[in-house]
């Protein structure tokens, strides 16, 4: 793999990927948050009001530029981090960057009050979803008093308390107290994109060493939520453990494609769905964060079927705390896994983020490699002992139902 590694004269870490004969670029910023518990919404309006003009350029002149070029662009706000993506043509990668930077450098966070109006209209279509709405009360408990239990509800009840000049400080807060990743895959020379990379963002405020330390979310006690709503005609049940560090990534990660991650082989699906005809849908998912993680099992079913579901999942936890899996299921798993690996990191835009996503974490840019050797080790003791070790009593519960 033609990877390099420096770093920027303002400290901030560059990674370099070549893919040959790759018509598109990617170029991935990942700007660390130095506080995590910010009033609820401030950080999702100021990522939406990037795309609303500059001091170069009108919201309209942007989005044009941007059409004419077909550049793909996107401001994201991710649990522990402000992620910015953009996507070329390589003719046109010097053209991107320069807009890139232009939104970075000059962004004027206009239509506060238009984007503001806006936002709120999608988290109330966003809720009218029953899923959306048992996974926002599952979030909001597994992670209440801290920043990643900023769900969409939460956001909603605070979004009147939010002022544009809250927006205003919030930036130029984060961008002097954050550390900062740039990750590039494509087919251009490393020479000439370095170039680029450090004349556009060599000048932006220096990137901090250390990430800092953060208070970390607690789950002291079990919680349950019942959400009853009055026009559905499914059960949703959501249930889940919090992982408190990334220490066991590896293990977490083929235990949920044994329980749930792997569609139609896994033991969820088979056990729930097929034997017993519980499920509309049946998974379990494993959400990985700096601070602390989260393990959950989910099911769509049958009002009538809530109790039963909720002692199959108790069966099939208890079944894999206490039998070791087989030889051939673990074998499977890590194919599994890694087939899913390599589907999701196929595009320069696909690795450009995993890059940034696990060097801003402070895990390093080729963390999914060197944790790819670790997982070929695993054995049925290993899962045995991760499952011991987080199926615990200290779960969230959230039902949704008629």
């Amino acid at each position: 793999m033609d990877t390099k590694v420096s770093k920027l004269q303002n400290n901030i870490d560059f990674i370099y990927k070549n893919n040959k004969n790759t018509p598109r670029a990617a170029l991935v910023l990942n700007i660390s948050l130095p506080e995590v518990n910010v009033p609820a919404g401030i950080l999702s309006l100021m990522v939406k009001l990037f795309m609303q003009g500059t001091k170069n350029r009108t919201a309209q002149q942007l989005s044009e530029e941007l059409d004419k070029y077909a550049i793909d662009f996107t401001a994201e706000l991710k649990s522990d981090y402000l992620k910015f993506r953009m996507v070329c043509l390589n003719e046109d990668f010097e053209k991107a960057v320069e807009i890139f930077t232009d939104m970075l450098k000059n962004t004027t966070f206009e239509e506060f009050e238009k984007e503001r109006e806006k936002y709120r209209a999608e988290i109330i279509a966003d809720l009218d979803s029953p899923r959306a709405k048992v996974i926002d009360a599952f979030y909001r408990n597994i992670y209440e008093g801290h920043g990643y239990g900023q769900t969409s509800s939460v956001i909603l009840k605070n979004l009147d308390n939010i002022s544009k000049n809250d927006v205003l400080t919030a930036f130029p807060k984060i961008m002097k107290n954050s550390k900062k990743v740039i990750a590039f895959a494509g087919d251009l020379d490393f020479d000439y994109v370095n170039k680029l990379v450090r004349d556009n963002f060599g000048d932006i405020e220096q990137s901090v060493q250390d990430l800092p330390n953060q208070p970390k979310p607690e789950l002291l006690h079990d919680k349950y939520e019942e959400i009853v709503q009055d026009d559905v005609n499914q059960a949703h049940i959501l249930k889940g453990w919090l992982i408190e560090s990334m220490e066991d990534f590896a293990q977490l990660s083929i235990l949920n494609i044994i329980l749930g991650a792997s569609g139609l082989s896994s033991r969820l699906f088979l056990e729930l769905r097929d034997k017993k005809g519980l499920a509309y849908v049946v998974r379990s998912a494993c959400d990985f964060a700096r601070l602390a993680s989260n393990f959950s099992i989910y099911i769509a079913t049958e009002p009538k079927n809530i109790e039963v579901s909720l002692k199959g999942f108790e069966e099939e936890i208890e079944k894999i705390k206490t039998t070791p899996v087989s030889d051939e299921e673990l074998e499977n798993a890590k194919q599994n896994l890694f087939g899913k690996w390599a589907f999701v990191s196929e595009t320069n835009s696909q690795q450009a983020q995993w890059m940034a996503h696990y060097e801003i974490l402070g895990l390093g840019y080729d963390y999914l490699e060197r944790i790819s050797e670790k997982i070929k080790k695993i054995t049925a003791e290993d899962i045995k002992t991760c499952a011991n070790k987080y199926f615990n009593d200290k779960f969230v519960l959230t039902v949704l139902k008629p």
